[in-house]
């Protein structure tokens, strides 16, 4: 993939990344690609955050992959840094020969640059393709998540 380039995400690759993320069926039920101020207001508060690396993958000027990197730091474990993935999203054109992986693995390095002795993810429970993908990479399905919408 040498053609890829992996950025942090300026505020015009919203359009491109709110509509990968509204490509799935889980996604089409709780994005709203059709009014964007809600993405353009939260693309604010991240990029006020420097804990917070919302990124791009680009090939031939068009962006086709996505997520985001938090950094945790924390107590538990010895005072150690986590960092989160979320957000992962390939573009229907990309998907299937390894920008996920790349993008993933990308996000791990990151991670390891930045301090961080912990990498740790959530998927959908019923993503059952995405868990086969984060195994390959290393990842291990070792708790279970909670979530309370408010």
């Amino acid at each position: 993939m040498t053609d890829l380039q992996i950025r942090p995400a300026t505020v015009e690759d919203i359009p491109a990344i709110v509509a990968m993320l509204a490509d799935d069926p889980l996604g089409a039920q709780r994005e709203s690609p059709d009014d964007l101020t809600p993405y353009h207001e939260a693309f604010a508060r991240l990029e006020g955050d420097p804990n917070q690396h919302l990124t791009v993958a680009v090939r031939d000027g068009r962006v086709v992959g996505t997520l985001q990197l938090t950094v945790i730091p924390g107590l538990s474990r010895r005072g150690a840094t986590r960092t989160v993935i979320e957000g992962v999203r390939v573009h229907a054109d990309e998907r299937g020969a390894g920008l996920g992986a790349e993008l993933v693995r990308w996000a791990v390095e990151e991670s390891r640059a930045l301090g961080a002795s912990l990498v740790q993810l959530t998927s959908d429970r019923t993503r059952e393709d995405a868990h086969r993908f984060y195994e390959r990479l290393g990842f291990t399905a070792s708790h279970v998540g909670f979530k309370l919408a408010l």
